[in-house]
C-alpha cells in the first residue's frame, strides 16, 4: 500500500510543479500549485505512515519528480531535453536504487 500512496504522492507532486510553470502566464493555475503540493506531501506522510524508509521514500518521490518534470517540460512546453539531462536522470535513478537496496540489506 505504501507505493501506491508514493506514486499518488509523485503524481500530484508533479502535477502542482506543472501547474506551477503554467501559473506564470495564467495566476489561476495557483490553486492547482496548492492543491497538488498539499495532496502530495498528504500522500508521502502516508507512504511513511505505511512503513516505507524516509531516505528510500523521499528518494524516489523526488527521483521521480525531476524525470517525469523534465519529459514533460519537453513535451508541453518545448523545453530543453539533452542527452546530458537524460543521463543525470539516470544517475539520479541508480542513486534511488543503491539507496533502496542498501534499506533492505541493511548494509
Amino acid at each position: 500500500m505504501a507505493y501506491l500512496f508514493l506514486i499518488g504522492a509523485i503524481l500530484f507532486e508533479v502535477a502542482g510543479t506543472v501547474s506551477l510553470r503554467l501559473a506564470v502566464d495564467d495566476k489561476r493555475w495557483y490553486a492547482g500549485v496548492a492543491v497538488g503540493y498539499v495532496v502530495a506531501f498528504g500522500m508521502l506522510t502516508l507512504t511513511l505512515a505505511n512503513g516505507l524508509p524516509l531516505g528510500v521514500a523521499y528518494g524516489i518521490w523526488a527521483a521521480a519528480g525531476v524525470a517525469l518534470t523534465a519529459v514533460i517540460g519537453r513535451v508541453l512546453f518545448k523545453e530543453p531535453f539533452t542527452w546530458l539531462m537524460g543521463l543525470g536522470i539516470v544517475l539520479i535513478a541508480g542513486g534511488v536504487l543503491l539507496i533502496e537496496l542498501g534499506a533492505v540489506n541493511g548494509t
